[in-house]
């Protein structure tokens, strides 16, 4: 049975993840063959995932809208390296913290063990009463690690959610369908996963910037965390490879056009790329 009573104070954890930036052009990007990791090129610098950057601009509508009591939007990553100037970025737009995991046997990791990490650093902070994650990240595109977190904290798992309202000790959302949308809610606490129809981080100001440019985010190791990185991972990434774009072009080239069509025609047909006349009467 449900708990109608309203919160006083709700803290919201946001989990964010660096990634290489997704406007990268392909022929810019590399692949480290030994880590099996896609790199960007040496003088550019990474960003936060842009459906967690989505995810944080829910937490900061929630707290806009918070009235009684205290509302905490924590930001949460786990990594082997941190570009400090990009990840303070969450708390130009508004976050209260930013928490980071750091070390090196994240470097290369599955989305279990990186949602065994997450759900120990979670708890290692206190709880949280809602975790809000951006729907997949943009490198690999897996969508897993969400739904694997909120199994490990034994929490529900709302997905693909364009609006979040928290009210009383519940969440609701509106969910992304196929072919429109779904309504839910859930007890909290709850993980939540958003998507991009939520609409864009929002810009920080130039003070909101120089201010969180002075400041600390807090470092946990996973020794702190108790937790061991796994002597072999659940998941193994055999092979990684770039897109390798092939051309074929042919000129056909003659003196007239007709003739030049008419060898068109006969390349086009050999190739089977068009079928030829049925004769007439057929």
């Amino acid at each position: 049975m449900s708990d109608n009573t309203e919160l006083t104070t709700v803290r919201i954890v946001v989990c964010a993840k660096q990634v290489v930036d997704p406007l990268t052009a392909l022929t810019a990007l590399q692949v480290d063959q030994e880590r099996k990791k896609i790199l960007g090129p040496a003088n550019s610098s990474p960003v936060i995932n842009g459906y967690d950057e989505q995810a944080l601009e829910a937490a900061l509508r929630i707290k806009d809208a918070w009235r009684d009591g205290e509302c905490e939007v924590l930001v949460l990553s786990a990594g082997a390296d941190f570009n400090l100037d990009v990840m303070k970025g969450a708390l130009a737009a508004g976050a209260d913290d930013l928490i980071l995991v750091r070390d090196a046997a994240l470097d290369t990791w599955d989305s279990h063990f990186l949602a065994r990490v997450l759900a120990a650093a979670i708890r290692h902070l206190g709880g949280a009463d809602l975790v809000l994650c951006g729907r997949q990240a943009s490198d690999w595109d897996q969508a897993q690690a969400p739904l694997m977190l909120a199994e490990l904290l034994g929490w529900a798992c709302l997905t693909l959610a364009r609006w979040v309202e928290v009210q009383a000790r519940r969440v609701q959302i509106e969910r992304v369908l196929s072919d429109g949308f779904q309504v839910m809610e859930s007890d909290l606490p709850a993980v939540v996963t958003v998507t991009s129809e939520l609409g864009d981080l929002r810009y920080p100001l130039m003070r909101a910037r120089l201010m969180a440019k002075k400041r600390r985010p807090q470092t946990l190791t996973l020794s702190e965390l108790g937790v061991e990185a796994p002597a072999t991972p659940a998941m193994e990434v055999l092979k990684l490879s770039l897109h390798e774009e092939t051309r074929d072009c042919q000129f056909v080239e003659s003196a007239t056009g007709a003739e030049a069509g008419r060898r068109l025609a006969e390349v086009l047909l050999d190739a089977g790329l068009v079928k030829p006349k049925p004769p007439e009467g057929a």
